[in-house]
């Protein structure tokens, strides 16, 4: 089930967050030496912009979306590591693509994890340029949802 997060869902998005997270061998040992960057942050919650998957009860997954001069950013998409690949993260791009549509939104785009591009592609997102994360350069795409 995909529902819209509250403030409440914050310890346990945060689990899914930092697991997630630290299950990409190609990122753990410079996020554990950055432990501020396994934090989520609450504005999304607090702020109407997340959404949750919840399978039997549970938070396992969640998606939030950020808006800033007209561009509509896929800001996070977690999954708890033993839930992965069974459609949750699609599911969640589908339910921001489907909000913002109502919105007027024509695109979202997102900085995506080099290694997490497999995933973006099959999810319909292009390249559409590069910029600098404080990890590196990160590929930008984007995802048409008009």
């Amino acid at each position: 089930m995909i529902r819209l997060g509250a403030p409440a869902d914050l310890p346990a998005a945060s689990d899914v967050y930092r697991s997630a997270s630290l299950s990409n061998a190609g990122d753990r040992d410079k996020l554990l030496a950055h432990p501020e960057y396994l934090v989520l942050g609450p504005e999304g919650l607090a702020e109407g912009r997340t959404y949750v998957a919840e399978e039997g009860g549970s938070l396992v997954g969640f998606a939030t979306w950020s808006e800033a001069g007209g561009i509509f950013e896929l800001e996070d998409l977690f999954v708890n590591p033993g839930w992965m690949r069974r459609g949750i993260a699609t599911a969640l791009v589908n339910r921001i693509a489907q909000v913002l549509r109502a919105r007027g939104a024509e695109r979202l785009e997102v900085t995506a994890n080099p290694h997490a591009m497999g995933f973006y592609r099959a999810a319909g997102f292009i390249d559409c340029g590069v910029t600098d994360t404080v990890f590196g350069t990160a590929p930008r795409m984007a995802l048409a949802i008009h």
